[in-house]
């Protein structure tokens, strides 16, 4: 699904930029440019990224 309209990012692209490490709203926004323009789907892209957190937790965890 169209997370972002404004730069056309999928709820899928959010999930893989979390597994490559993005973890955080800046760092996702940083990649994709979600949340950059008007700004309407930040609170979503929270729970995309918090989703795919709780799916593969043990995959982010320090060593």
């Amino acid at each position: 699904m169209y997370v972002c309209v404004c730069y056309a990012v999928t709820d899928t692209q959010i999930q893989e930029a979390v597994h490559q490490g993005d973890i955080t709203l800046a760092a996702v926004k940083k990649r994709l440019g979600v949340g950059s323009q008007c700004g309407k789907c930040i609170q979503t892209t929270l729970e995309v990224i918090q989703r795919q957190l709780d799916v593969e937790p043990n995959y982010y965890e320090v060593a």
